[in-house]
């Protein structure tokens, strides 16, 4: 069963429910999508009798907006707390004691940031919303005398965010501090089938500017990067998903792997694949096979066969943030044709409302696997060569 919601459903999303006859929730939302004859459409309340009578199908959302729609309505089932377990930072942070007894992380109110002894703290560490979303808000200390500059950046950047996203998808009331972790960060999409197995059906490395970078520029995917970390996450999230009881359940995971051979979690996102539709749609561009419906037959994909052909190929997904230091009321428009011929390969490119969102899209690309040069421009851009002012 699919829920879908805003702020967005790309047409590759809408598309795979209507190939694979993928039953979804049916809301004023989603009845604007995607006209009735073409979809499995099922009512809410027959939704709530199913659970009810003792039934759990995997749910999938495109967004954490249906979050809401869950807690009110599955009250009675143990979803709405798996949910929390994984959204919440701290909590989860608590439930991985076991896995990692040595990580440093606490939490503190945002009203209480004034009050906040920053000699209890680590002498470099993360600040970011307990319940977050891409890198809102998050921002990384190295000098206790930045704190004071960073915490009025903090106030500012939670105006912003709270006037975009729901609570239960970011909240601004609690933070969570924990120590930098250093090492290689990831991103996958995985979930645990109705025997609990842990299924990948993504693998990305984020690449950063920098050491102090902290944003969700530039994601990439490869053999290379399967061959070397798939069994490693595999048997991770398998440990997880089996003290957490997980069966029927998607997961969206950023993780740090750091020099230790430690993983150390970044975020976990209940019920869905990476936002936007993101990471499930540049799997299925890029890879030729679909996602969704690995979702919804519980499929396990054959990464060895996917990658044939693929060999020497790199596969980018581009977070267009925004870094050129305008405020984004001070941009007219965002030339996303030139953008496009920048990349060896486009395969998409995903606009965005900028000025209500934050971003100005996305982009899903190939690359020869030795193309450093546009992985650096992409990485280092401040995207003013493509920005109109008013």
């Amino acid at each position: 069963m699919f829920i879908l919601d805003g702020p967005y459903v790309s047409d590759y999303l809408k598309e795979s429910i209507v190939k694979y006859n993928i039953p979804v929730l049916k809301t004023d939302y989603s009845k604007s999508l995607i006209p009735d004859k073409e979809v499995n459409f099922v009512l809410p309340s027959d939704l709530i009798k199913f659970f009810a009578n003792g039934n759990h199908p995997l749910l999938y959302s495109n967004t954490e907006n249906a979050i809401g729609w869950i807690s009110r309505n599955l009250h009675f089932t143990e979803l709405p707390d798996k949910i929390d377990l994984f959204k919440d930072k701290v909590r989860f942070r608590e439930f991985l004691k076991k896995l990692i007894p040595d990580f440093y992380f606490r939490d503190v109110k945002f009203s209480d940031l004034d009050l906040l002894d920053i000699n209890e703290l680590p002498s470099s560490f993360i600040i970011k919303p307990a319940v977050g979303f891409f890198s809102h808000g998050v921002f990384k200390v190295e000098d206790m005398s930045q704190w004071p500059v960073i915490k009025k950046a903090i106030s500012e950047e939670v105006d912003k965010i709270r006037k975009v996203y729901p609570v239960e998808v970011l909240d601004t009331e609690r933070f969570i501090i924990e120590e930098v972790i250093e090492g290689t960060e990831f991103a996958f999409d995985i979930y645990y089938n109705e025997n609990g197995e842990a299924v990948l059906l993504s693998l990305l490395e984020h690449l950063f500017a920098s050491a102090n970078d902290v944003s969700d520029r530039v994601y990439t995917s490869s053999k290379e990067i399967f061959e070397k970390y798939y069994d490693k996450l595999s048997q991770f999230m398998q440990e997880v998903g089996e003290m957490a009881e997980m069966k029927n359940f998607p997961l969206h995971a950023e993780v740090r792997i750091d020099e230790k051979g430690r993983i150390l979690p970044i975020e976990f996102n209940p019920l869905r694949t990476g936002g936007w539709c993101t990471t499930a749609d540049m799997t299925g561009i890029s890879f030729g096979f679909n996602p969704y419906e690995c979702l919804y037959k519980q499929i396990k994909p054959n990464w060895k066969e996917i990658f044939k052909g693929r060999e020497d190929k790199t596969y980018l997904n581009i977070v267009l943030t925004n870094s050129s230091g305008y405020n984004v009321n001070e941009i007219k428009s965002f030339d996303y044709e030139s953008l496009t011929k920048r990349f060896e390969n486009p395969l998409e490119v995903r606009k965005a409302d900028f000025k209500e969102f934050l971003i100005f899209g996305f982009v899903f690309a190939e690359i020869s696997a030795d193309n450093k040069k546009e992985l650096d421009w992409i990485l280092h851009s401040d995207f003013k060569e493509f920005i109109t002012l008013e």
